[in-house]
């Protein structure tokens, strides 16, 4: 690798652009790369378009030599046409540093520094919450998360690569890595440990019963409501059945009451209705 890259103040190196002469913010996962690969990144100076003026003259110069004035019928043609010319062109004398760009590559290749033994790897960063069971939602997808670790709304860093979808626990928690799936092949997809859910309540501790209820009122062969004879002919006036037990309760049911028959109640309604007094 090299000591150093110059880049355009593009949004995947600049996070914004600042004035001339103030330090230039570096977006954190191009710092990471650059850290992994060990080369400082020097962002071109802005309004400078010939800061790189030698490395894009290259373009130029494959086009004008090999492309221009020719018709090619498929990719393989334009490459075995880049092949031929390129001896051609690694035998010239550099107008730059006046050697033979041949030597001079070889002497450049010598000066790199070795690739360290992995490759860093590109990832997506995304905050997401835990639901109460212990799943996030991404990209129309379910991942879970061990429930010994989070606990419901907890937000969490989701770092997506090609192939794999890393869970992790944000600084404020502690850090470290959550769980890590293969990624969804399509959308809806559920990406579940099922290990993940141990801890969650799953019913087994809650109890239940059946109890023999035996009825201490009610309505009995030849008794009433709330009482009266039972089967075997006692007096079940010491057991108040549930509606005697209710008024027993209730203040409001040792006000009295006047009874009236029903007709008193039909013979005021008419004559209610016909202007009447109740009493005619």
């Amino acid at each position: 690798m090299p000591g150093s890259i110059v880049y355009d103040r593009t949004k995947t190196v600049v996070t914004r652009h600042v004035a001339p002469g103030a330090a230039v913010p570096l977006h954190p996962e191009a710092a990471a790369f650059a850290a992994h690969y060990g080369f400082l990144i020097d962002p071109l100076a802005a309004y400078r378009p010939t800061g790189k003026g030698r490395v894009e003259r290259q373009v130029e110069i494959v086009r004008s030599h090999v492309l221009s004035g020719r018709a090619f019928d498929s990719v393989e043609e334009v490459n075995a046409a880049f092949a031929a010319w390129l001896p051609i062109r690694r035998a010239q004398v550099h107008r730059t540093h006046g050697q033979i760009i041949a030597e001079r590559a070889e002497a450049d290749r010598a000066a790199l520094a070795p690739l360290p033994e992995l490759p860093y790897l590109v990832a997506d960063h995304h905050l997401r919450r835990v639901g109460k069971d212990c799943l996030i939602l991404f990209e129309a997808s379910v991942y879970s998360v061990p429930a010994g670790k989070v606990h419901a709304g907890q937000r969490v860093q989701v770092r997506a690569c090609a192939g794999t979808i890393a869970i992790h626990a944000l600084d404020a928690d502690g850090g470290g890595v959550l769980a890590v799936h293969a990624r969804a092949p399509r959308r809806g997809s559920w990406m579940v440990d099922p290990s993940h859910w141990d801890g969650l309540p799953d019913g087994h501790t809650r109890a239940t019963i059946v109890e023999d209820v035996t009825p201490t009122g009610g309505t009995h062969p030849g008794g009433g409501i709330g009482g009266g004879t039972g089967r075997g002919g006692g007096n079940d006036q010491d057991q108040p059945g549930p509606l005697a037990a209710l008024l027993a309760h209730n203040p409001a049911a040792a006000t009295a009451v006047t009874h009236r028959r029903l007709e008193d109640y039909q013979r005021a309604a008419f004559a209610s209705a016909t202007g009447q007094e109740a009493g005619q």
